[in-house]
């Protein structure tokens, strides 16, 4: 999957069709720019019901305690 596009005037970037639909993306999603070097990565913002039980089964052993916060 290889597209371009053109940032506009007004510094917006419009997702190509062939991308949105093999990535699932939809109006009004919110997107992250992540700055790696002089490019960078553009990831979906997930909602708070898509985290929901993402940390089932995780161990919370081993973590610090919080008496070291004054």
């Amino acid at each position: 999957m290889s597209s371009t596009t053109t940032l506009s005037s007004k510094f917006q970037i419009s997702v190509p069709k062939e991308v949105r639909e093999e990535l699932g993306w939809k109006a009004g999603q919110r997107f992250a720019f992540i700055p790696k070097g002089k490019s960078v990565v553009l990831v979906p913002v997930p909602e708070l019901k898509d985290l929901f039980g993402m940390a089932k089964g995780a161990d919370p052993s081993g973590y610090r305690d919080r008496n070291d916060r004054y």
